[in-house]
């Protein structure tokens, strides 16, 4: 089977080109697959029951160079009152200290901001 080195996308034989961005199809044992991600590689580092503040925050990380990911426990279909979910944000174990002082640092020169 050939494979986009740049899409990851997965061709059919005789396919040598991808479509997509048109990068040379390469066989997919050459494509290195990551290590799957195991809950034992993340740790929570911020709770919150709004969307737009955990997004913000993993953003700001991510420009910073520090991977994050959100975990949401928002379930859509069922309308409720009130918002009783959690949503996470983690980060890899070994970014945890450079994450939380990255967002506190954010948050202290937001609030000197505001004074």
């Amino acid at each position: 089977m050939s494979v986009c080195p740049n899409c990851n996308y997965e061709y059919v034989d005789g396919v040598t080109i991808c479509p997509d961005c048109g990068t040379a199809l390469v066989d997919e044992s050459v494509i290195q697959k990551p290590r799957e991600l195991s809950e034992e590689d993340w740790e929570v580092i911020y709770t919150t029951n709004d969307e737009y503040e955990v997004d913000m925050i993993r953003d700001n990380l991510k420009s910073a160079g520090i991977e994050a990911t959100i975990l949401s426990q928002k379930d859509r279909n069922f309308p409720a009152p009130g918002d009783f979910s959690l949503i996470k944000l983690l980060v890899r174990k070994n970014d945890v200290k450079d994450a939380l002082n990255y967002i506190q640092a954010t948050k202290n020169q937001s609030d000197s901001e505001d004074k």
